[in-house]
């Protein structure tokens, strides 16, 4: 039986340092992404990502087997899809054709299109300041993006919709999460969302691809498999444990507001190379920070 409690708020601080290290870990899964796809197809990526991810809960579905509530066995397959697998599929077949600013900035309308189907299909109310804080952290955002290397206006329409469609679907995964786990342990979420989506993409990732010849021709596979590996087991796993768990003691707007974030980690990650910044790019941050405290719930 699972604790029908729901859990308590995360403590102000502490829901903003985790997004902060949400935002380290998932802002370098752009790169990762790029350079497993210089090994694999698309959809060998996605599939070797949820099923490696698949694979670390295996021993967690095993020890808690019977606190699992598996008449969520549906609802758990729908989040799975929706959160992890379809847009890890939308996310590696868009990145074979546009820049990382690109997938950057349309990944920041993740907490808008949280915020309107939570309120369109899930009946969430939604106070003012939340829809200004998901406003101004939009505009922060696409504007912090826009004022670094590599813009939107070259990149092929129809990869750049993937990626507006991966977000769509991040929405509805986050907005599964507030509203029907929020009684439910993150870790058991977690691997009841990956073990029923991952462990189908496995099979057809060995049975339906020619992922085994492909590994016995590439000079280095085992590098190429490193790359996947830190995707899934830090990017996936760690991080969707973590990013469940914000959402359950925060809301889904508020976690959502992660992927505000995720450029100022990209842009700090410049200026470690040696790249200078303005007070422009300042100002951006300043209206991202802002936005993501507007959008805190309480």
């Amino acid at each position: 039986m699972n604790n029908t409690n729901s859990p308590a708020s995360m403590p102000m601080w502490q829901a903003y340092l985790t997004l902060g290290i949400l935002s380290l870990v998932w802002g370098t899964s752009f790169i990762l992404i790029k350079k497993s796809l210089e090994s694999f197809t698309p959809v060998q990526v996605a599939c070797l990502r949820m099923s490696l991810s698949a694979l670390a809960f295996v021993p967690v579905l095993i020890y808690n087997y019977k606190r699992m509530d598996w008449s969520r066995l549906p609802l758990l397959m729908l989040l799975g899809l929706c959160s992890s697998a379809l847009p890890a599929i939308l996310f590696s077949t868009a990145q074979q054709k546009i820049s990382s600013a690109t997938a950057g900035v349309l990944n920041s309308l993740t907490p808008l299109f949280t915020m309107i189907i939570g309120v369109l299909i899930f009946k969430v109310t939604v106070k003012t300041r939340q829809v200004l804080g998901i406003l101004l952290g939009l505009v922060g955002a696409a504007c912090l993006i826009l004022l670094g290397k590599g813009g939107i206006s070259n990149s092929p329409v129809g990869y750049a919709l993937l990626i507006v469609l991966a977000t769509v679907f991040y929405a509805m995964g986050t907005n599964l999460i507030a509203t029907k786990f929020r009684d439910m342990d993150s870790l058991l979420v977690s691997a009841g969302s990956f073990g029923t989506v991952g462990v189908p993409l496995g099979i057809y990732l060995l049975l339906g691809t020619d992922f085994i010849p492909r590994m016995s021709t590439l000079p280095n596979p085992w590098q190429s498999i490193s790359y996947v590996l830190l995707l899934s087991w830090v990017g996936t796993v760690l991080a969707t444990i973590i990013f469940f768990k914000v959402i359950q003691q925060t809301s889904a707007i508020f976690g959502s507001t992660v992927a505000y974030l995720m450029p100022i980690i990209a842009m700090l990650w410049g200026v470690a190379d040696g790249e200078k910044i303005g007070l422009l790019h300042i100002g951006c941050m300043g209206v991202i920070l802002v936005g993501v405290y507007l959008s805190r719930r309480q």
